[in-house]
């Protein structure tokens, strides 16, 4: 394995990364059959070249994939290159109106963009202020003001605790470590299921407790208790 092999694979996978850069952020996000047929065959012709057949070959080979891809994603932290690697944010509306030489630049088309915006929520695009393609190809949106929904904030009122729930049986396995965060063990788990109508815990789909209540939550998954069929609280 000599140097020439190692700057081969170097320069294969930089150049893999700039043809799918090339063919556009929205191919990132949209995945298009066609899209992902290009993908994987640009993938597919990069590696065809450093395909080996010994063993320490190959190890040595997924190596430098490994270590090339911890230099490109380091590479990422520093503006000039992240601009090559990922590209920067485009703005496809900018106060209610369509950016057109963007969308085009983006290989981005009205109708994506216009079903991304349906997707958010939003059926008028004159509801929106801005819609930026990310570098990632996600579409972020963002409402004029008076579009944003209502918060507990903006009408002054308090908001409760809703606290964490902590999974305790997940399809009859018990959750151990969950057990000791809530200071409980095994036996005080069997007779809050017993409690609940469960004499096996293999027969408990999911049970769980909030970190502020002493009650716990069991379902069976059969869609009822197993003490009546019309009972769907557990």
């Amino acid at each position: 394995m000599d140097l020439l092999y190692i700057v081969k694979v170097i320069i294969l996978f930089t150049i893999a990364i700039a043809a799918i850069r090339l063919m556009g952020k929205a191919t990132l996000s949209q995945l298009a059959p066609h899209d992902l047929m290009a993908i994987v065959i640009i993938a597919a012709l990069a590696t065809q070249p450093i395909i080996v057949d010994d063993l320490f070959s190959t190890i040595l080979a997924i190596a430098l994939i490994v270590i090339i891809h911890v230099i490109f994603r380091k590479l990422t932290l520093y503006q000039r290159t992240n601009q090559f690697i990922l590209g920067e944010p485009t703005i496809l509306i900018k106060h209610g109106k369509i950016v057109k030489e963007n969308l085009q630049r983006c290989q981005f088309s009205l109708s994506e963009l216009l079903s991304t915006i349906r997707s958010k929520g939003y059926s008028d695009i004159r509801s929106i202020q801005y819609a930026i393609l990310e570098p990632t190809g996600a579409v972020s949106v963002f409402p004029w003001e008076k579009y944003y929904p209502v918060t507990r904030n903006d009408l002054k009122i308090e908001a409760n605790y809703h606290g964490l729930a902590l999974s305790l049986v997940i399809d009859g396995k018990i959750q151990h470590h969950n057990l000791s965060l809530i200071k409980k063990d095994v036996d005080w788990l069997k007779q809050e299921l017993q409690k609940k109508g469960f004499l096996d815990i293999s027969q408990v789909t999911y049970a769980s407790i909030m970190d502020y209540e002493s009650s716990i939550y069991v379902d069976s998954g059969k869609g009822h208790h197993p003490k009546t069929k019309n009972n769907y609280t557990n």
